[in-house]
Protein backbone atom coordinates (compact mmCIF):
# COMPACT_ATOMS: atom_id res chain seq x y z
CA UNK A 1 0.00 0.00 0.00
CA UNK A 2 2.04 2.57 -1.21
CA UNK A 3 1.81 5.68 1.28
CA UNK A 4 1.81 8.99 -0.97
CA UNK A 5 1.72 11.59 2.47
CA UNK A 6 0.00 12.34 5.61
CA UNK A 7 -1.34 15.60 6.23
CA UNK A 8 -3.41 16.94 9.19
CA UNK A 9 -5.17 13.68 9.98
CA UNK A 10 -5.47 11.88 6.73
CA UNK A 11 -3.39 9.44 4.89
CA UNK A 12 -3.19 9.90 1.21
CA UNK A 13 -2.48 6.05 -0.31
CA UNK A 14 -2.78 4.20 -3.64
CA UNK A 15 -3.51 0.12 -3.05
CA UNK A 16 -0.64 -1.85 -5.48
CA UNK A 17 -2.51 -3.85 -7.30
CA UNK A 18 -5.03 -0.92 -8.62
CA UNK A 19 -2.80 0.51 -11.59
CA UNK A 20 -5.09 -0.75 -14.33
CA UNK A 21 -8.12 1.83 -13.03
CA UNK A 22 -7.93 5.68 -13.77
CA UNK A 23 -5.42 7.31 -11.78
CA UNK A 24 -7.28 8.31 -8.33
CA UNK A 25 -6.09 8.40 -4.99
CA UNK A 26 -7.52 6.74 -1.56
CA UNK A 27 -7.87 8.66 1.88
CA UNK A 28 -8.42 7.77 5.17
CA UNK A 29 -8.69 8.95 8.43
CA UNK A 30 -9.68 7.56 11.86
CA UNK A 31 -13.03 5.66 11.02
CA UNK A 32 -14.11 6.68 7.41
CA UNK A 33 -12.37 6.56 4.29
CA UNK A 34 -12.61 7.88 0.67
CA UNK A 35 -11.75 7.34 -2.75
CA UNK A 36 -11.35 10.32 -5.22
CA UNK A 37 -10.77 10.14 -9.44
CA UNK A 38 -7.90 12.76 -10.16
CA UNK A 39 -8.44 13.79 -13.72
CA UNK A 40 -10.62 15.62 -12.93
CA UNK A 41 -11.07 15.47 -9.23
CA UNK A 42 -13.83 13.83 -7.95
CA UNK A 43 -15.38 11.96 -4.98
CA UNK A 44 -15.90 8.25 -5.99
CA UNK A 45 -17.03 7.21 -2.68
CA UNK A 46 -16.59 7.35 0.76
CA UNK A 47 -17.63 5.94 3.77
CA UNK A 48 -17.45 7.38 7.59
CA UNK A 49 -16.31 10.31 7.08
CA UNK A 50 -18.01 13.70 7.82
CA UNK A 51 -18.79 16.15 4.98
CA UNK A 52 -16.20 18.79 5.93
CA UNK A 53 -13.79 15.91 6.40
CA UNK A 54 -14.27 14.83 2.56
CA UNK A 55 -14.38 19.01 1.47
CA UNK A 56 -10.91 19.35 3.49
CA UNK A 57 -9.66 16.04 1.71
CA UNK A 58 -10.18 17.26 -1.50
CA UNK A 59 -8.72 20.93 -0.65
CA UNK A 60 -5.65 19.09 0.15
CA UNK A 61 -5.77 16.86 -2.73
CA UNK A 62 -6.09 19.76 -5.36
CA UNK A 63 -2.83 21.41 -2.82
CA UNK A 64 -0.96 18.49 -3.60
CA UNK A 65 -2.15 16.99 -6.93
CA UNK A 66 1.39 16.95 -8.83
CA UNK A 67 2.93 15.33 -5.81
CA UNK A 68 -0.28 12.63 -6.23
CA UNK A 69 0.06 12.14 -10.25
CA UNK A 70 4.06 11.67 -9.78
CA UNK A 71 3.87 9.73 -7.14
CA UNK A 72 1.39 7.28 -9.50
CA UNK A 73 3.59 7.42 -12.52
CA UNK A 74 6.23 6.11 -10.07
CA UNK A 75 4.21 3.40 -8.56
CA UNK A 76 2.55 2.32 -11.73
CA UNK A 77 5.27 2.73 -14.56
CA UNK A 78 3.03 4.56 -16.83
Amino acid sequence: MPEVFRELVFIFFFYANEGAEPMHVHVRKAGGFAKYWMEPVELEFSQGMKVSDLRLAEKLIMENIERIKQKWYEVFSC
